[in-house]
């Protein structure tokens, strides 16, 4: 396909998304500050961890709610290794109940089940939840912090740190767009069952039904997962996943000035990958690994 058909491509998806839109109405000093360049990005074939576009992948970012995709995974690894149950009981702390919004509301002293703090980190970002998830799994926040940052190596994360289980502005919480993509496929492979969670449309809680964050689901073909994040300082990022063609694709930008440029420009990356031919083996460099920046496709 050549530059000029992926470009028509491109700008067709940006102006369908766009219409979908209207109608549904410590780290280093390196971490780029808010500004007009800052935003990178990556799509991959999940299938086979072939990177099929990246800008900066390897550009390091804030990677804000994105921290709770870590977060779900030690909580999936606690549920499937028999150290932690659905029906088990969380208790909120003082500490959990201060965190500041997006939030739940539940207080201190009270208690919500596993599978309800599950459901609410995924679909709403609930800080209090996931603040008093991560007490549960590691005694405290720090030191869950601490497994969170030592399982992203074991997984391949080579330059990602997390200070909380939340991602809310800290100099610790360090990430990659690359990074967050081989998250997102190492909560596919290791943990599909419960991955479902992210797909979720809504959450019911007490009197309120709160809408997922994620603007993708339902409205673009395919999408299935899996999460949006947002601080003042790390920007609008959303790591996606979609089903389409009989292909599995993982896109994640960071770093941009709002949702519907940060949705926009995920929603055409998964286009673009949905259009391209699959590539040919030695044609396309694997996710872990490829040199920074690497254009493999262009829009």
């Amino acid at each position: 396909m050549s530059n000029s058909d992926m470009m028509s491509i491109g700008r067709r998806a940006l102006i369908v998304f766009c219409s979908v839109l209207v109608c549904a109405t410590g780290a280093p000093a390196r971490v780029q500050p808010q500004g007009g360049s800052r935003v990178t990005e990556i799509l991959v074939d999940a299938s086979n961890g072939k990177v099929l576009f990246a800008r900066s992948p390897d550009a390091l970012r804030r990677p804000a709610s994105l921290t709770k995709m870590m977060t779900l995974y030690l909580a999936f690894d606690a549920l499937k290794a028999g150290r932690l149950r659905t029906g088990d009981m969380i208790r909120i702390s003082a500490r959990a109940a201060r965190q500041p919004a997006s939030r739940l509301g539940v207080r201190s002293g009270s208690t919500i089940e596993v599978r309800q703090a599950v459901r609410a980190i995924a679909v709403s970002s609930a800080n209090d939840v996931a603040v008093a998830l991560g007490e549960k799994l590691g005694g405290t926040e720090d030191r869950f912090a601490r497994l969170m940052t030592a399982k992203a190596h074991q997984l391949g994360l080579r330059h990602t740190r997390f200070a909380n289980a939340t991602g809310l502005t800290n100099p610790g919480n360090v990430t990659t767009a690359r990074d967050m993509a081989t998250l997102s496929m190492a909560l596919l492979r290791d943990h599909p069952r419960d991955y479902a969670v992210f797909a979720t449309r809504s959450v019911q809680w007490q009197k309120r039904r709160i809408a997922n964050h994620n603007h993708l689901l339902g409205r673009v073909p395919g999408v299935d997962g899996i999460k949006t994040g947002y601080t003042a300082d790390a920007g609008y990022n959303l790591a996606a996943s979609s089903r389409r063609k009989g292909r599995r694709l993982v896109a994640v930008v960071l770093g941009e000035k709002s949702v519907v440029d940060r949705d926009v420009r995920v929603s055409n990356l998964l286009q673009l990958g949905a259009e391209q031919p699959r590539a040919r083996p030695g044609k396309a460099a694997r996710v872990a690994g490829a040199s920074s920046g690497k254009r493999l496709a262009r829009r």
